[in-house]
């Protein structure tokens, strides 16, 4: 059987298409980058760069801000602590009720911030384990901590779990082979070939720890971090008054995409 060949207007057309499409897609791809972009250049825009400087250093801001950074960096320590072990573990171990506790991970990035602080409420609150201690687990640190670390510490786990996933386990086999145990198969082979990916995590944690919002304002309005500040900001004076704080809160995240994209790590991948 014969095949009949394209005639020229055909050809055309099978060009055409391709083009077309590779267009379209650009076309649709530009819109939502300029969605992206626009509203940081109102941010930026909104007040003069004299005017901005002096309420990004007002106390107010400041203060907030160092409540943010000191209850963040507390909080990925403890994602380090907990969240490194953890991802390791199912990382390197091979049982039936392993999505179970994925999903588990995974449950605090898909609940709304505002549920995971009402569930969090409810169990360290006063009516909780928070009668059975002299510290306070509420409007204090420690409740930002918790709150944070709640939020914030699955995005290390998970991407701890992608470095490890990438790690060849011969590579352990053969390190213990020569005479180390498993701790130190882990430390000397596994964590260096892993640590973008780890750092790349720890980096992720710090930002969304920085960011948080809802739990923290459920657990503990005081003291205020960045988000809470924003919020009061605005309930109070305006959306004006909320541009500063708003402004450094962006800064940190920039900051943290750009570090991500220094260490060479697709989180993600």
């Amino acid at each position: 059987m014969s095949h009949r060949q394209p005639n020229r207007r055909e050809r055309g057309v099978t060009r055409l298409l391709p083009e077309t499409w590779r267009g379209l897609t650009l076309v649709l791809a530009g819109m939502l980058l300029i969605y992206y972009l626009l509203p940081i250049g109102a941010l930026v825009l909104a007040q003069s760069p004299a005017s901005l400087a002096a309420d990004v250093t007002s106390e107010v801001v400041l203060t907030a801000a160092t409540n943010s950074v000191v209850a963040a960096t507390l909080s990925t320590l403890v994602a380090v602590a907990f969240g490194v072990p953890l991802a390791y573990w199912l990382s390197r171990t091979s049982f039936r009720g392993r999505d179970v506790i994925l999903a588990l991970v995974m449950l605090p990035l898909v609940l709304p911030p505002v549920v995971s602080g009402m569930l969090l409420l409810k169990l360290v609150g006063p009516a909780g384990l928070g009668q059975l201690t002299s510290v306070p687990l509420t409007r204090s640190l420690v409740g930002v901590v918790l709150a944070q670390t709640y939020v914030a510490s699955p995005f290390l786990v998970v991407t701890a779990k992608t470095a490890f996933d990438g790690v060849d386990r011969q590579l352990e086999a053969a390190a213990r082979s020569l005479g180390e145990d498993r701790v130190g198969s882990v430390r000397r082979v596994t964590l260096p070939l892993a640590k973008q990916g780890i750092l790349a995590g720890v980096t992720l944690t710090f930002a969304r720890a920085m960011g948080e919002f809802g739990a923290t304002l459920m657990l503990a309005y005081y003291p205020r971090t960045l988000p809470v500040q924003i919020w009061v900001s605005y309930l109070s004076t305006g959306l004006d008054a909320a541009f500063p704080v708003a402004l450094v809160l962006v800064g940190i995240a920039v900051g943290a995409i750009l570090l991500v994209h220094a260490l060479g790590t697709n989180p993600w991948e």
